[in-house]
C-alpha cells in the first residue's frame, strides 16, 4: 500500500463500470476543461504529424469561422495551436506519463 492507492482503487472501480456497461465514468482527478485541453492537444498533434499548418489545425479545432475572423499572424488562435502541437510532441517524447501522476482534485468539505 501506499500514497497512490487511492487513485489504483478508482482506476479499477471505472474499468468495472467500463467492462459492465461500455461506458466509462470520467476521471475526476481531471477537469472538463483538462480533459478537452488534452483530446485537443492530441487531435493537434496529429493532425501536425499528418501534413496539416497550423491555420488547417485551427479550423478544424475551432472553426473556419474564428480562423478567417482576424489576423491569422497575430491571432491568439494560432499561438493556441502552436502550444497544443508543441505540448503534444512533448507527451508523445515521455510526458504522457506525468498523466499518470496526476494530483487528485479537491473536493469541498460537505
Amino acid at each position: 500500500m501506499d500514497a497512490r492507492l487511492p487513485d489504483r482503487i478508482e482506476a479499477l472501480m471505472r474499468l468495472s463500470v467500463h467492462m459492465r456497461t461500455t461506458s466509462m465514468p470520467p476521471d475526476r482527478r481531471i477537469t472538463l476543461q483538462q480533459r478537452r485541453r488534452l483530446r485537443h492537444m492530441l487531435q493537434a498533434g496529429d493532425a501536425r504529424r499528418a501534413g496539416a499548418t497550423y491555420r488547417e489545425i485551427a479550423a478544424g479545432l475551432f472553426g473556419a469561422d474564428r480562423v478567417a475572423a482576424g489576423p491569422w499572424k497575430t491571432s491568439s488562435l494560432r499561438d493556441t495551436v502552436i502550444a497544443l502541437v508543441e505540448d503534444a510532441r512533448r507527451m508523445v517524447e515521455g510526458d504522457y506519463r506525468k498523466l499518470l501522476h496526476r494530483r487528485r482534485r479537491q473536493t469541498s468539505p460537505r
